[in-house]
């Protein structure tokens, strides 16, 4: 009898350490946090990283914590910043403008991922950053405001001043980098002369895509700085076609946005696996009708129809990330000294 009771105390002993121990593991596993840097627009409600945030916490056990700045070349100022004290683990929103001088951080190792599958132009393939979207850059104008928008860069520079646009920063957006490599690309030597003649029409220069967006559709501006895509939000959310992107005939420069791992990431297992999910249809499928860029992997929905009616450019313009990083701070300086004068 004192033996069955000692049996039966024990067993239920042992079933007690039992549940706790799994209890234990389930917490354990719901306390695993993932921080993912990233830029403003993707962590808006309207932006994909609310939907990306609920997709992969149900693969996971774990919970995503995005931390964001205004704009992609703000990550990468950041980073440097931290050094590596940087809380991140994954870095997304960073594009290929900006690869090398990432990766002479010292902060990223190879991502682990393979993206041989992926449809990327240029064919672009990298062992430590992972392309998830791209798009090319183009002027957004109002068609109510504007009837005869500029038909290429020349047009833009030497257009009416009196019709202006709005710009990010080459310093903190990854839209005002690609915009003054846009215009190296197209004028060379001569790109101080072009900013000059540009400057009169720049309304304000904004820290990042979003600032500059939402002064335009205030009417603040008839053009922004934004892209090919950006018509197909106001298509499909706002069933209208009163934005529309201008073709420019010298062509457009191309924009592929790439995420990283950082080698001090607190559970490098977990950060993989998200670089993993960001080439499936979990992922990709938010990037059409969230992140209005393309997608670089198959999507488990057809694109929307107006994806059929952007501009298709006639000619691709991209640097490579060695060039850029050779040239970012000269570029970058004769940008400002055009634009702070008189």
């Amino acid at each position: 009898m004192f033996e069955h009771i000692f049996t039966s105390r024990s067993l239920l002993a042992a079933a007690f350490v039992a549940t706790v121990g799994l209890a234990g593991i389930s917490a354990q596993a719901a306390d695993k946090t993932l921080t993912v840097y990233t830029y403003e627009s993707f962590t808006s409600e309207w932006g994909p990283g609310p939907k990306v945030k609920e997709a992969f916490e149900k693969t996971c056990g774990c919970s995503v914590n995005f931390v964001s700045v205004a704009d992609g070349v703000a990550l990468l100022s950041r980073l440097k910043l931290e050094g590596a004290a940087t809380k991140a683990d994954v870095v997304l929103g960073l594009d290929t403008n900006l690869t090398t001088e990432a990766k002479a951080t010292g902060l990223f190792e190879a991502s682990g991922v393979d993206v041989a599958a992926l449809e990327v132009p240029g064919d672009y393939k990298d062992d430590v950053f992972v392309p998830y979207d791209y798009g090319h850059f183009a002027v957004i104008y109002d068609t109510q405001t504007i009837k005869n928008p500029p038909q290429s860069m020349k047009e833009l520079v030497e257009g009416d001043p009196s019709q202006k646009i709005v710009i990010e920063d080459p310093r903190t957006s990854t839209p005002g980098l690609g915009l003054l490599l846009w215009v190296k690309s197209v004028y060379g030597d001569k790109s101080p002369e072009a900013w000059a003649k540009l400057k009169k029409r720049v309304l304000t220069v904004t820290p990042g895509w979003s600032e500059a967006y939402g002064l335009f559709t205030k009417g603040e501006a008839p053009m922004v700085l934004s892209y090919t895509t950006s018509p197909a939000y106001h298509m499909v959310a706002e069933n209208t076609d009163r934005y529309q992107a201008a073709a420019f005939s010298e062509g457009h420069y191309i924009q592929i946005e790439v995420a990283g791992l950082l080698k001090n990431a607190h559970d490098k297992e977990l950060a993989r696996d998200f670089l993993k999910f960001m080439v499936t249809p979990g992922f990709q499928d938010t990037i059409p009708t969230n992140n209005w860029m393309m997608p670089v992997s198959p999507t488990s929905q057809p694109l929307p129809d107006a994806f059929g009616k952007l501009v298709s450019p006639s000619r691709t313009f991209l640097m490579s990330s060695d060039e850029v990083a050779e040239n970012r701070k000269a570029w970058i300086d004769e940008w400002l000294a055009a634009m702070s004068m008189n």
